[in-house]
């Protein structure tokens, strides 16, 4: 199963994704999410097989995310509007971002990707 991966190499929780990944045998490949993101159609399709809220593929503690007031627009956009704006910026998105096609996992948690990507 060969993964795509979508991380920012000076993300420490990318790191520790990566680092996971590696030591699980896991193969993938890579994405600098902000020099090769996701497309706007992408993101749609990823956001849909996982499962989660848009919410969650947004990076809330990045800087671009609160000098952009992105928190205020989520109460009032739509979900294209949303879409589009993830898809501006990889800095917006949250990171790491895994798919295998029909998985995606967002962010690093080592519960789930025990459940996810173990093989």
């Amino acid at each position: 199963m060969a993964l795509t991966y979508y991380g920012y190499p000076p993300c420490g929780t990318c790191r520790k994704a990566k680092n996971w990944l590696d030591e699980n045998n896991v193969s993938y490949e890579e994405y600098h999410i902000v020099n090769e993101p996701p497309s706007r159609e992408q993101l749609q399709n990823l956001y849909e097989k996982s499962g989660l809220p848009l919410k969650k593929f947004f990076n809330t503690s990045g800087k671009k995310y609160r000098e952009l007031g992105i928190k205020d627009k989520m109460k009032t956009a739509d979900e294209d509007e949303l879409l589009d704006l993830l898809a501006s910026d990889g800095m917006l998105m949250k990171r790491p971002i895994l798919t295998d096609g029909s998985n995606v996992t967002v962010g690093f948690s080592e519960k789930e990707f025990e459940e996810v990507w173990k093989q």
